[in-house]
């Protein structure tokens, strides 16, 4: 398989309106707009189109539903892989479900693992019970949700990606945790940690400060999206040297084998 020695992820970190579709729909075309180049992979928060919502039967998709369908367009307009989570239905269960919809109108998908009890997500929504793992550019690109940013054996690297990518609707007051979580994940698993958050305040009083950042596999931030603004950055990762340094400490061949049972 060739692999192209960059990725290049366009990161939306988005002021999101409160369970209003077309709006928040709309504020994404216009930020669309203003990419200056080609992106590779277009990264959207965590519930784009809405927020954290707790009412999922208002809100939620079959797999031709309006939102995937926007996506769908989108994706094709710009020739380009675009990437967030909505509420979706399945089978009369409910799922905050990642999308990641390709130019061809084909999607991949991904039901979150881990629910925010605190939140009471489990009360709406069904657990995922399986990761996936997506190659663009011949780049292995894992994409989780949020709380799943605080359970790392759900994320551990077994020489299986090269891009762990979170889309989320973090509180601004856990901040400190975020980014550090983000860095340990870098760090841990030696592969590029992406985490896509959105601004402002949810229909809770919630407020959001962004945080949203690229971390390279030494722990090293890569981008400069300031927090508590509305902003699209576009990041260029490398391959030859995520491999490099894999290959100079290759920590990851002494990991612990284990299996998940769920």
């Amino acid at each position: 398989m060739n692999i192209s020695e960059t990725l290049n992820v366009a990161i939306f970190q988005t002021d999101i309106a409160w369970e209003d579709v077309e709006s928040n729909l709309l504020n994404i075309n216009n930020l669309l707009n203003t990419l200056t180049h080609p992106a590779d992979l277009i990264v959207l928060p965590e519930m784009f189109a809405t927020g954290f919502t707790m009412r999922p039967e208002k809100f939620a998709e079959h797999s031709n539903g309006h939102i995937v369908q926007w996506m769908r367009e989108q994706a094709a307009m710009r020739n380009t892989p675009i990437m967030g989570s909505i509420a979706m239905v399945d089978e009369k269960k409910y799922y905050n479900r990642i999308i990641v919809m390709q130019p061809s109108g084909e999607f991949a998908s991904y039901n979150k693992r881990h629910l925010f009890g605190f939140a009471g997500e489990q009360v709406h929504y069904t657990a995922g019970e399986h990761s996936i793992t997506l190659t663009i550019k011949g780049w292995r690109i894992r994409p989780l949700i949020c709380y799943d940013l605080r359970f790392p054996v759900w994320s551990r690297n077994r020489s299986d990606y090269d891009v762990l990518i979170y889309v989320a609707n973090w509180p601004a007051r856990r901040s400190f945790a975020w980014t550090t979580l983000l860095t340990a994940r870098a760090v841990e698993n030696m592969s590029y940690c992406i985490g896509v958050n959105r601004t402002g305040a949810d229909g809770n009083g919630i407020e959001h400060s962004g945080d949203s950042a690229v971390f390279c596999p030494k722990g090293n931030k890569i981008s400069t999206i300031q927090a508590n603004r509305q902003m699209v950055e576009q990041v260029s990762l490398s391959y030859s040297e995520l491999m490099d340094f894999r290959q100079k400490f290759p920590a990851l061949n002494d990991a612990d084998r284990f299996e998940i049972r769920i």
